[in-house]
């Protein structure tokens, strides 16, 4: 008798898992690109490792504290029809500049510039698009599973 493996979103742990670690060297590579595009006056990436630590810590904060900010401001994010998020995604950048040695970013508007230009990039290198299935996730890199 086959055992049931476990499940996380729909997909076997093991597949979960992988498809974490390549979002994270996605982001990886997202955070480098976009440190090598925009000005050293407005972020500086040190170096390769750094760009991880910055991908991790972004992921824990927009899993995390974002959340929470949004719950906390919709009065705000309604009254400017959602322009307020575009702060909020400043402020986490602000955050893991306050906490990654080796990431700074110049200002709320470096931050700002920096967040609109890694999820364009993120989207690019294969973020949360639709493949040609209508499976989440199909991005340049990897792939998701789902049980059909």
């Amino acid at each position: 008798m086959v055992k049931e493996s476990l499940q996380v979103d729909g997909m076997p742990v093991y597949l979960y898992t992988m498809n974490f670690l390549m979002r994270i060297l996605v982001s990886t590579a997202a955070v480098l690109l976009t440190g090598w595009i925009l000005p050293d006056s407005w972020v500086q990436v040190d170096n390769i490792f750094t760009a991880l630590i910055v991908a991790i810590v972004l992921a824990f904060l927009n899993q995390v504290v974002k959340p929470i900010l949004i719950v906390l401001t919709i009065p705000v994010t309604f009254a400017t029809l959602g322009l307020f998020l575009l702060a909020i995604n400043a402020g986490v950048i602000m955050i893991a500049d306050y906490f990654v040695d080796g990431f700074r970013v110049g200002g709320f508007w470096s931050a700002l510039g920096f967040s609109i230009v890694l999820a364009i990039i993120n989207g690019l290198l294969g973020g949360n698009r639709n493949n040609n299935n209508g499976n989440r996730g199909g991005g340049v890199y990897f792939r998701t599973y789902r049980n059909q």
